[in-house]
């Protein structure tokens, strides 16, 4: 009995011998890394940054250590940046025909182009043939439209410049293989071409959807209006994807980004105002 006694009372001390000598061990491992935070740049289409932006500060909310900067200079400055490696996302709304073998292209969301007019214009739809005559100069008059009865004057189109995604959009779903006509005015972004078509009643252009005010009026294209649904379906005839053009394979927090942004949380934001693309 008195020998079990003392085992017993070893034991404590035995453990604690342990449990020192645990510690210990663990003092002398590796320590454990803090997390790196990691900055991402994106850049590209004026288009899509305002849509990248919102989808950027959602992802942030989700994951705080990746920093993730939106710029909107062009869908064609995307591109250059993305191939001179000083950006790790290209925001291009419209695919070239030949993309660089290094990298990756993902739809993001279904976005409409609106053809839009000043408010007191009363035309309320075009066809595709009619918006190809008008922003290829072959009609100068609303009167050719309207009727002489209803005639507005001279009428101005406003376009896009070049390098634009809206515009390479626009010319190959309008134009095909003509030309916009040189006397029209070229503005820098989808807002400066409301801004003009607010001050100018002859005025016509076009804007992706997610820029639309009630400061100018949209027209029916083909007798359809430019809708996220009509997007979705593909309804709309003036339909075009957004891209994110990455590395192949991408970063592993651009991954995270486009699983989030393909995921329901990031389809939910794109479909408030665009189609979704799941």
């Amino acid at each position: 009995m008195h020998g079990i006694a003392r085992l017993n009372r070893g034991i404590p001390a035995v453990l604690g011998s342990l449990l020192l000598l645990l510690l210990l061990l663990v003092a002398c491992g590796e320590p454990v890394a803090t997390p790196e935070p990691v900055f991402l740049q994106a850049t590209g289409s004026t288009a899509m940054s305002p849509l990248l932006s919102e989808l950027a500060a959602a992802f942030g909310e989700s994951s705080p250590l990746i920093d993730l900067e939106v710029s909107g200079l062009g869908t064609q400055f995307g591109l250059e940046t993305l191939r001179s490696g000083e950006a790790d996302l290209a925001l291009v709304s419209w695919l070239p025909a030949e993309l660089d073998p290094g990298w990756r292209a993902t739809a993001i969301a279904r976005d409409a182009i609106a053809v839009i007019v000043h408010p007191s214009n009363p035309v309320d739809g075009l066809g595709l043939l009619q918006l190809q005559d008008l922003f290829g100069g072959r009609v100068y008059e609303w009167a050719r439209v309207l009727g002489s009865a209803r005639a507005l004057g001279t009428l101005q189109p406003v376009s896009r410049e070049a390098g634009s995604g809206t515009r390479a959009a626009f010319e190959a779903l309008v134009m095909i293989e003509r030309e916009v006509t040189p006397l029209a005015i070229v503005a820098p972004s989808s807002r400066a071409v409301i801004e003009y078509v607010v001050r100018d009643p002859h005025a016509i252009g076009y804007v992706s959807m997610g820029y639309v005010t009630s400061e100018v009026k949209v027209l029916k294209v083909e007798g359809e209006l430019p809708t996220p649904q009509t997007a979705q379906q593909g309804s709309y005839p003036l339909t075009r994807e957004f891209w994110l053009v990455t590395a192949d394979p991408p970063l592993e927090a651009v991954q995270d980004f486009l699983d989030f942004v393909l995921g329901q949380a990031g389809q939910q934001i794109v479909g408030r105002r665009y189609g979704r693309i799941k």
